[in-house]
């Protein structure tokens, strides 16, 4: 699959208000500052269609992106530690539950996590609720640049048992330009043109 054209398109902080065209949705999340904003940026080959920052929880809206105009990424609030006031990370938590109810033709949701730590506990929580809900996902260890090659073996083999996966997690680093093939030939099955 290649990636030909890219925009953004509307955000949502209520996936209620649900107003676009319908089309197939690949969602991407993980805990804030895994790093989500620069593997979409990666995959898509630009630059910064997808805001990316340094602090922790800058998504705070459900964003849609409209891809080969006939598929949507959307790039969905960080969980986990951010500097934000427990009011606002309760209603970014209500704000995924709901999109996770709705599932507005959602095909599949890409996880995150950090490949030099051990998943936390709202990484193995979400993916129990991955796999509760039957939502076809796909596992990124990222930030592959940041750890030294000979460690890759114990921390990939740490992330699959801590989070029982069936099949090994796909490696990335946006700054060292890993893994988007592997990834977008993981992504191809679920959007469909026309």
């Amino acid at each position: 699959m290649n990636i030909i054209s890219a925009n953004y398109v509307t955000s949502f902080n209520d996936i209620r208000n649900f107003d676009i065209e319908p089309l197939p949705s690949i969602a991407f999340i993980g805990r804030s500052n895994v790093g989500k904003s620069s593997l979409m940026n990666h995959l898509l080959d630009r630059k910064s269609l997808v805001k990316t920052s340094s602090t922790p929880g800058k998504t705070q809206t459900i964003n849609y992106f409209l891809i080969n105009g006939f598929f949507y990424f959307v790039d969905l609030p960080g969980y986990g530690f951010t500097h934000a006031p427990v009011s606002v990370k309760k209603s970014w938590r209500q704000m995924i539950e709901a999109f996770l109810e709705k599932k507005p033709f959602l095909q599949l949701i890409v996880q995150l996590v950090d490949i030099r730590h051990e998943p936390s506990k709202e990484d193995i929580v979400f993916q129990q609720l991955l796999k509760v809900n039957q939502i076809p996902n796909i596992l990124v260890a990222n930030k592959a640049d940041k750890l030294k090659k000979s460690q890759f073996d114990r921390q990939i083999k740490l992330i699959i048992k801590t989070l029982e996966l069936t099949t090994p997690p796909v490696i990335h680093s946006a700054s060292k330009k890993i893994g988007r093939e592997e990834l977008i030939n993981k992504i191809a099955p679920f959007v469909q043109s026309g």
